[in-house]
Order: C-alpha cells, then structure tokens, then sequence
C-alpha cells in the first residue's frame, strides 16, 4: 500500500504522519543511530588511548587522526549525493556503511597513530548523510518532513548522551580495537535495515530525477535562498563545537562536575530541549510560520551566548541556558534540511542536501579549530562574544530568505503529491 492511497482514507490532518511515513522515519533515524553510537563511543576515550601507541608523541597527529573524518566527510558528502540522484539512494547509502565498516576494520587492527589516522578517514569517506536526508525527503510530504528530520535529530542527541555512558565501560572490557570492532558489526546492521526495512522511492520521483538540467544542478550552487541555508547549517554547528570547546571545563569549575559525569547534564538538557521544541515545531508548520521560528531560534542563541559571556561562571545558570541552547539547536537542526529539501529542484535534492551537508562538517571542523584557538588565546569570553558576533550576522543575513507557502491543511482526496513512497521494502 502507498502513502498515496493511505492519505486518501484515513488521515484529514496534512500535518500528521501517516503510519507509512513514521516508519520510513523510524529506520532511517535508527541508521543514524547505528552509525553514530559507535562513532560517539570512540571520540571521549579515542585521544587517551592513542597517547600510548607509536606515534602517540604526536599530538599535532592525533589531532589529525580525530579531525580527518570530518575533513573526509565534507570531501564526499556533494559527490555522494548527487551519485544518489543518479543512481538511486539505496546503493550509495550501502556503499557508504561498506566504506565506514571498512574503515571500522582498519581501527581494529591498527597498531599505530597513522593507521588510525587512515582509519578515521575511510570511516569519513562513507559520507551518507546527504544521501538518508534525500530518501528522507522523498518518502514524506513536505508538511511532515520536519517531524522526520526530528526524529533524526532525537535519535542522534540521545544517541550521544549515552554514548557517554556507555564509552568507558566498554572501552575498559574491550579497549579501542574493540569499540572499533563494535561499531563495524552496528554498520553492517545499518546495511540490512536498508535492504530489508527501508521503503524505496516511487517512479515518478525517478523519472523526475532522469530529467533534471544543468540549469537545475548549477541552480544548487548559486540559488540565494540555499546559500543562506547553507551558511546557516555552516554557522550553527561551528557555533556548537565553539561551546563545546568551552562547556566541558564550566561544568567542572561551576558545578564541581568531574568529566565522566557530565552526561548527567547533557542527557536531561537534551530531552527536555526535544519536549520543548516538538510543540513549536509543529505549529510553525501548520501556520507557515517557519521563518519566524528560524529568526526566532536564532535570536534565543544569541541570547544564550549573552547570557555566557555575563555568567558563565553560575553553574546551574549555564545548564539552564544549555537547555535554551539546545531548543533553538534542536529546532534548527530539523526544520533547515527539510527546507533545502523544498527549495531545491527535486532532480537535485540529493546534491543540495551534499552541499548543505559539506557546510554541516566544515562548520564543525572550523568551530573545533577556531574554537579551541580562541579558547587558548581569548579564553571563554574570548569564545563566547566571537559566536555571539557569528550568530548576530547570521540572524541579518537570515532575515532576507523567502518564506515558505503555506501548504493545505487537509489531504486531499485524489491530490497527486510527488513525495510519496512504496512501503514495499524492496
């Protein structure tokens, strides 16, 4: 049964999912989970650990070996997803879990920095993401797609939360080589969901992708309204590693923390920013509101950096604008993909989402770099009033983009809507 033939019977509200839909959802989050755990269990333990193999003495190369597969990531999410426009979602995101398994080998039997250095970067070459937010897109309606992209969200900021829990004690029964190993088995898991479990797009959507131009392609690169998306994700998550850079030591001088205890701040701040953010989310979609919640959520992070550089030094008043933090996060992290996803030329969906994913790892790699760089010289204020300069420019920048129609209320009976899929997991 499609998602066509469902919505014309039993659901009158657009704006929920249909049962076709949240499953979809549920798979790919449960993907990014798989993958993402074991990439998150590795980061807290992985610097400790390399200190003592060959090479160890090196810290400009352990540096590499953690920031690498971001650099990788960025190098291959626009190939990969355009290749999923071409040739189908479902081959490049096996592919992609291949490459990240092999890489996941190679961590298990290095011996020395550089192997992992080469490991870390095949892990980061199977760069999926633009190619899962793509069949994302393609399988819900554009009404619903921000619940998906939610739900991704939710499953990645749950997913670290317990990776904190669960990294030390697996690292001291099974020691790197093993988290390695753990991680490659989750992987190849991924790979039967998407076999098996994962709907694939209907015909009409590939017969659009077949007949996408040049014009459509080189629109992706130059479009304004995708460029100030893109600057937007670029921004967001350099904001994200920049506080986190910071974070960490606030927690222990402002509320006595030690570092293996933390997650008992970030897993509680993270849930509670989903309950929070869920309720706004929804109503921005069902009142085209979407561009005043993205101003909105850009401004409470200005007002949260503000907040840091004034009290960054009251414990409990930072936990408290971490969880404003993550509700602005959280928000922007699910309603940006699904508006590229509305804004590009559906033949090109999978190359804007690489595009705008390629903007996602570089913001992370510069926030990490130029984070702990001015973490070195300026201190945390030094950090937080740069941020806050960052997101004040973005948030004039943002006020140009177009807001999105507004989209019917209802399904309607006969309505042929292209971002349906067959439930057939073929």
């Amino acid at each position: 049964m499609s998602l066509k033939s469902v919505s014309r019977t039993s659901v009158p509200d657009a704006f929920t999912m249909l049962p076709a839909e949240r499953k979809a959802a549920g798979w790919l989050a449960s993907i990014y989970a798989l993958r993402m755990f074991g990439m998150f269990m590795i980061l807290p333990v992985f610097s400790l650990h390399a200190a003592g193999l060959p090479g160890g003495d090196n810290l400009s190369l352990i540096g590499l070996a953690m920031g690498i597969y971001g650099l990788a990531q960025a190098c291959m999410q626009i190939p990969l997803g355009w290749a999923s426009d071409k040739i189908g979602r479902k081959p490049i995101i096996i592919g992609g879990l291949l490459l990240f398994a092999a890489g996941c080998w190679l961590g298990y039997v290095a011996e020395t920095v550089e192997q992992l250095v080469w490991a870390r970067a095949l892990q980061g070459a199977g760069a999926i993401s633009a190619a899962l937010s793509a069949l994302l897109a393609d399988v819900t309606r554009d009404e619903v797609r921000s619940k998906g992209m939610a739900m991704i969200g939710a499953s990645i900021g749950i997913t670290f939360a317990l990776s904190l829990v669960c990294a030390p004690v697996l690292y001291k029964f099974f020691g790197l080589s093993g988290l390695f190993g753990i991680t490659g088995v989750l992987s190849i898991l991924g790979i039967g969901v998407v076999i098996w479990l994962l709907p694939t797009p209907n015909l009409a959507d590939q017969q659009a992708k077949l007949q996408g131009s040049f014009a459509d392609g080189w629109a992706v690169l130059t479009q304004t309204d995708l460029l100030r998306l893109n600057l937007g994700i670029f921004t967001l998550h350099l904001t994200q590693m920049s506080l986190f850079v910071v974070v960490p030591s606030l927690l222990l001088s402002g509320l006595g923390l030690p570092l293996e205890e933390h997650w008992k701040v970030y897993l509680p701040v993270v849930l509670g920013s989903f309950v929070l953010m869920v309720p706004l989310m929804v109503w921005s979609e069902k009142k085209a509101k979407t561009k005043q919640v993205k101003l909105g959520s850009i401004a409470l992070m200005a007002v949260v950096l503000l907040g840091l550089v004034l009290l960054a030094d009251q414990g409990w008043v930072v936990v408290l604008l971490l969880l404003a933090y993550f509700v602005g996060f959280n928000l922007l992290e699910a309603t940006l993909p699904s508006w590229v996803s509305r804004v590009a030329p559906l033949s090109h969906r999978g190359l804007a989402l690489g595009v705008y994913n390629t903007s996602q790892a570089l913001g992370l790699f510069a926030g990490g770099a130029l984070g702990g760089l001015a973490f070195r010289h300026l201190g945390a204020q030094g950090v937080f009033e740069g941020v806050l300069l960052l997101v004040v420019l973005w948030f004039l920048l943002a006020m140009g983009i177009k807001a999105l129609p507004p989209r019917a209320t209802t399904v309607q009976p006969g309505n042929s809507d292209s971002n349906t899929a067959s439930t057939s997991p073929t």
